[in-house]
Order: structure tokens, then sequence, then C-alpha cells
């Protein structure tokens, strides 16, 4: 349905929680490395649970064989806290990409520029005093959904 895009996550136990519900809504995962752990690291498996066998995962040791690869989505929307445009002033179409930088840098300036405005977005933060950003795993959740409800409106229920 979706395509997620984790540029090189740091922590275990989120890239887990982010396969695990790629799985669950039948959408792939695509992890650009390099990784800030193994992908064999007990945390990743064990809250990605046995979701992980039925995960359409996909592997890429850097941004630009990401890019050259064939498997990566057409459209790619970007979600970042250096957006000012809000998620849901989007329009997703199924088998875009959303892309997730992360943990503790988010995405190079080479993949904001390579984005662009049109399809960077933000989840917005209500907080009197701002704060810095949500977690990976539930931001991923966030997005997700949301593109979902917007093609299930347009198409109707399975």
């Amino acid at each position: 349905m979706f395509n997620i895009i984790l540029y090189q996550p740091r922590i275990p136990q989120n890239t887990g929680n982010i396969g695990r519900l790629c799985a669950y809504t039948n959408c792939s995962l695509h992890l650009i490395h390099p990784l800030g752990f193994l992908i064999t690291d007990k945390y990743l498996k064990r809250s990605g649970m046995d979701y992980w066998l039925s995960l359409d995962l996909h592997h890429y040791s850097s941004w630009n064989i990401f890019l050259k690869s064939l498997k990566r989505p057409k459209r790619i929307w970007l979600f970042t806290t250096n957006s000012k445009k809000k998620y849901w002033h989007s329009s997703f179409k199924k088998g875009d990409g959303l892309l997730f930088g992360n943990e503790t840098s988010g995405v190079s300036k080479e993949v904001e520029s390579k984005i662009g405005e049109k399809y960077s977005l933000t989840l917005p933060c209500f907080a009197k005093n701002k704060l810095r950003s949500l977690n990976l795993a539930t931001s991923v959740g966030i997005a997700l959904y949301e593109s979902i409800r917007q093609i299930e409106f347009i198409i109707g229920e399975n």
C-alpha cells in the first residue's frame, strides 16, 4: 500500500515497532544504511516480534543507492520538523513513500534538498513551549494512518 523509508535509524526498538506496523498494514519498509544497530539486535526482534518474518523489507547501503533502486517509490514525502507544511495539507497516493530521518539528526541537507519543499511535511507541535519532536515510531504511525485514511476514503473499505 505505502512505503516507509527510514534514513539511517539509530534505535532498534523504533525500527522494530515500525517493522511491525508495516507488516500489519501491508506496507514495505526501506532501511537506508548505516543503521545504529545490527539487524539481528535482540531489541529489534523483540519489538518487531514474529511480524518481522512477514515484513517486505529492503536494505540500501546509502541514500544514492536507494535513489537508483527500481524498488524505491517514485513519489516520496519527507516528514521533518524543518517544514512548515502540515501533513494534513497533502494528498497521498497508493504506493507513495513516507521518509523519516533518524532519531538524533533527521536527514542530511542533501536529502532535504532532493525532496524539496513541495514534498516536505511536518507533524505540528501544539505544546506551549516548542518541543523538539515526537518519537520516530509514533510519527510513522500518525503519518501512515493518515495516508491510509485518505486512500480508504477515496476507494472505499477493503
